[in-house]
């Protein structure tokens, strides 16, 4: 099997955080939602245990109780440092975009909530990589299949703070661990570049933390 790289390539470095771009008044049908998903259970999971699960949330009332959960959970701290950050900064625009997300959070077409089975009551490292790991993949893997089709989203984590009550607000059983929220929308727009980073070489070692590998 041969992959276009100039596509792949394209695909895997402009997938972005999408919060203000996200289209508020689309409707994402549940054929292209459900396609997606198919992708998404391709990555891989721990001991192919595939123990993933995904609550799609559509109803009005519970993306209102999930977005004043999201803002109970962190939306003071967000708007605090939307206020504090220079606007014309790289970590500026971050926290202005996602201020601006926890303000409107309720108004996205559709919600997704990754779930794992399992918990991570006593964690060790190695058991909260292992459940993550099983589900997390499938996250990002989705994002890229949005993403192919003119869709956006973000990965977050605030509302997991009150993860019980998200929990109790949609029905989901004691014994399944939330990994995140996706706002999930089309975009305004598909023109996003790659982001600015740092040469991989000074980030990279080899053998020894202290031997970079060039």
């Amino acid at each position: 099997m041969e992959f276009d790289l100039e596509q792949t390539d394209a695909l895997l470095s402009t997938t972005r955080a999408v919060r203000k771009r996200l289209d508020l008044d689309r409707e994402v049908p549940d054929d292209v939602l459900l396609e997606c998903l198919q992708l998404a259970v391709q990555a891989p999971t721990g001991s192919n245990r595939q123990g993933w699960r995904w609550m799609v949330i559509r109803d009005q009332e519970k993306k209102q109780g999930l977005a004043d959960l999201y803002r109970r959970a962190g939306g003071d701290y967000l708007a605090e440092a939307a206020k504090n950050t220079p606007t014309d900064s790289q970590s500026g625009r971050v926290m202005d975009s996602a201020n601006y997300l926890a303000q409107n959070l309720e108004k996205v077409p559709v919600m997704v909530i990754p779930m794992i089975i399992g918990r991570l009551e006593d964690a060790t490292t190695n058991s909260s990589a292992g459940l993550f790991g099983s589900i997390i993949p499938a996250m990002w893997s989705f994002q890229l299949a949005l993403r192919s089709r003119g869709l956006g989203s973000c990965y977050t984590t605030l509302h997991l703070g009150l993860e019980q009550q998200a929990a109790e607000l949609l029905g989901i059983p004691e014994h399944m661990t939330q990994a995140g929220l996706l706002p999930v929308a089309y975009t305004t727009g598909t023109d996003f570049k790659a982001a600015k980073r740092d040469p991989v070489e000074n980030i990279t070692y080899l053998d020894t933390y202290k031997n970079p590998i060039r």
